[in-house]
């Protein structure tokens, strides 16, 4: 009976990543689709061949919303990286340097913290030019200090350890120290904070480029689509926000699903299950 939680477990976490990944191939490769325009067939409502209809231009709006999926997950991945990352370096280092760096970066965190989160994303992706860039630099500068504060925080009650405090009274360096006792220890932590960054990291990306601070205009991504398709709700062609809306919300969904399911799986109480 314990052994069959986690190996459902397993396989809910496996089913999950497989459905996140067919879903950015199948978006990668439907990415010349979405971009064709046709105006034979503008303003279709969904049906077949066409599941999600078309939109003004006659684009297909399932080809489009896979697309802009298939981006939104690369843009999570890459920011939720570049983000844990630096969380993990910054908490590490202001807990086991300690002193002014200690300060500084606290200090940092706590400035990041107090700034509004979407207004500190478009000052962000302005001063990164908007696009691409600005997006992922937007949200991989303004989600890493919670995660530090987190990690930061582990690492202080790690040196309370007897076997910590031995081990520094032996001479041990602090790198030394890092690398076999405090990575070890911070990596379940690492990893489902990584995998929970996904979700927000997806959001938002579409919120700033809903509200015109992200990517561009031609690309087909989901906060583009959404932006375009408000300007024609109310002529009645409501499956050009619905159906977007609803794959993003369930793209967020599959993420948090996974790293809750990972925080199970890394759980020590869990083993017994």
């Amino acid at each position: 009976m314990r052994g069959n939680v986690r190996r459902s477990t397993w396989y809910l976490l496996l089913l999950t990543a497989a459905v996140l990944l067919g879903i950015g191939i199948a978006g990668a490769m439907l990415y010349d689709r979405a971009m064709v325009t046709d105006f034979a067939r503008k303003n279709l409502p969904p049906g077949l061949p066409l599941l999600f209809g078309t939109d003004w231009m006659g684009r297909d709006m399932f080809a489009r919303t896979l697309a802009g999926l298939s981006l939104s997950i690369r843009i999570g991945l890459l920011t939720a990286g570049v983000s844990a990352g630096l969380a993990l370096i910054l908490g590490v280092a202001a807990a086991s340097v300690g002193g002014w760096v200690d300060s500084t970066l606290s200090w940092c965190m706590d400035l990041v913290l107090g700034i509004p989160h979407i207004l500190l994303m478009m000052l962000l992706s302005l001063a990164f030019g908007k696009g691409f860039v600005g997006v992922v630099a937007a949200v991989s500068l303004s989600h890493w200090p919670s995660l530090a504060r987190l990690l930061r925080g582990e690492v202080l009650q790690l040196r309370q350890a007897p076997y910590f405090r031995v081990a520094e009274h032996l001479g041990v360096s602090r790198l030394r120290m890092v690398r076999l006792h405090v990575l070890p220890h911070l990596l379940p932590q690492f990893l489902t904070a990584l995998v929970l960054q996904f979700p927000h990291a997806i959001l938002h990306e579409a919120s700033i480029t809903f509200l015109g601070f992200g990517l561009s205009a031609e690309q087909p991504a989901i906060g583009v689509i959404l932006s375009e398709s408000m300007g024609y709700l109310t002529t009645g062609r409501w499956w050009l926000a619905l159906f977007p809306g609803l794959a993003l919300v369930g793209v967020v969904v599959l993420f948090a699903q996974m790293g809750e399911r990972l925080r199970r799986l890394l759980d020590p109480a869990s083993v017994h299950e």
